[in-house]
């Protein structure tokens, strides 16, 4: 129940979040932010200035996530989509209702602040075990099935629309925003660990502990080899695991508590074949 409220609370704080900074930073630079949030202000864009129409933000932004809401119930997870809902309504409304702040005219400035604050708000859905809807769905969709990090195959997804945008208004705030989706992409990256992924080393003198500790808290498997250290030629054992980084902490803890002693090597791993269990999604 706890966990639950939790979640509640963080999807309605990013939306929130989402929600300002829509109207205070993207508006006044007049940037695209990433995904279906900068094709819905594209379409406002369009409709105004080549057909004199202004339409609401809220009504299109959840219309253009109603295909990618049924797809994520029915692959990701229920109640991961149900709480991406969250998000996604309380964005919708909150940006036809407040009104536009200004906060500094410098563009270079609204994009890397902006790109600052949007990542930080889809990290936090991200860490709720949700998401800000559109494409995000999409990344994770791609994320769980590959089992790879998308976030930057959905920055070139951002990009060709911000060509589109940069043929009918002009480039300089098409440019722009390219910065402002490339840092919420990286601090996404930076925040968000779920699909990067940890080699860890441990000789130890007690195996089964660090084994039982490993297949606890992350249900990963180890190899344990015999090894001989070279000090005073000591029969030791070395356990080989690769383990998601948001585990790392914990596993490190565990560890150090259990076996004091033990000496731990951890690697970042870029590259793995094979068969490797993730939590799925709820």
């Amino acid at each position: 129940m706890v966990r639950n409220i939790k979640r509640i609370v963080l999807c309605v704080i990013a939306g929130i979040i989402i929600a300002v900074n829509l109207k205070t930073f993207v508006y006044t630079g007049g940037l695209l932010p990433g995904g279906f949030a900068g094709v819905t202000l594209l379409l406002q864009n369009i409709s105004e200035k080549m057909f004199g129409v202004t339409i609401p933000y809220g009504p299109v932004y959840i219309l253009m996530n109603l295909v990618p809401i049924i797809i994520s119930y029915k692959k990701i997870g229920k109640r991961f989509t149900i709480y991406s809902c969250i998000t996604i309504v309380i964005v919708a409304v909150l940006t036809d209702m407040i009104p536009s702040y200004i906060i500094t005219y410098d563009v270079l400035l609204i994009s890397v602040f902006g790109g600052i604050i949007n990542g930080f708000a889809i990290a936090l859905c991200l860490l709720a075990g949700a998401t800000s809807g559109g494409t995000d769905f999409i990344a994770i969709y791609i994320s769980e099935k590959f089992k790879v990090d998308a976030w930057n195959y959905i920055l070139i997804f951002n990009a060709v629309i911000l060509v589109f945008d940069g043929f009918l208004f002009g480039w300089d705030y098409a440019l722009y925003s390219i910065i402002f989706q490339f840092v919420t992409t990286q601090v996404i990256n930076t925040v968000y660990k779920r699909y990067k992924k940890n080699t860890l080393f441990v000789v130890t003198d007690n195996p089964q502990k660090i084994i039982e500790i490993i297949n606890k808290e992350t249900m990963h498997g180890a190899t344990k080899m015999d090894v001989l250290g070279t000090y005073k030629d000591t029969p030791r054992t070395m356990i080989y695991s690769v383990i998601n980084a948001e585990e790392l902490r914990k596993v490190l803890k565990d560890i150090e508590k259990a076996e004091p002693e033990a000496f731990v090597n951890v690697m970042r791993t870029d590259q793995l074949i094979g068969r490797f269990y993730m939590r799925p999604k709820d």
